[in-house]
């Protein structure tokens, strides 16, 4: 929840539905190592343990307990005639193995099949 100067009540909030609000990254909260701003995730590469690409991370949504990694598919050969679909990965510790930053990667424990 947050407050913004200058608007006070309901309708003038509601005046602002859909309206982009933007706050500097020096004012947001430290994080510890195991947390991660979705900014941080996006355009990550993600592979699995076996190794293989499975995409990379456009987007994050939540389904109420957890995050998602919404992630886009390298396109192959065999996806030229059609796209290959968006692959949904939970963000728990079951799934995400390690978030590499300076790597940009992200390994899971996920098939290609999957």
């Amino acid at each position: 929840m947050a407050q913004l100067v200058g608007v006070v009540g309901r309708d003038a909030a509601e005046a602002l539905k859909g309206a982009s609000v933007q706050i500097p990254r020096s004012h947001f909260p430290t994080l510890t190592a195991d947390e991660f701003y979705w900014s941080d995730l996006i355009g990550l590469t993600v592979e699995n343990l076996q190794g293989e690409c499975l995409g990379t991370v456009h987007d994050m949504m939540s389904n109420g307990p957890q995050s998602i990694l919404r992630i886009t598919p390298v396109a192959t050969a065999d996806d030229a005639a059609e796209k290959a679909p968006e692959r949904l990965i939970p963000f728990v510790g079951q799934f995400v193995i390690n978030v590499d930053k300076a790597a940009s990667k992200i390994t899971v424990d996920w098939g290609l099949d999957y």
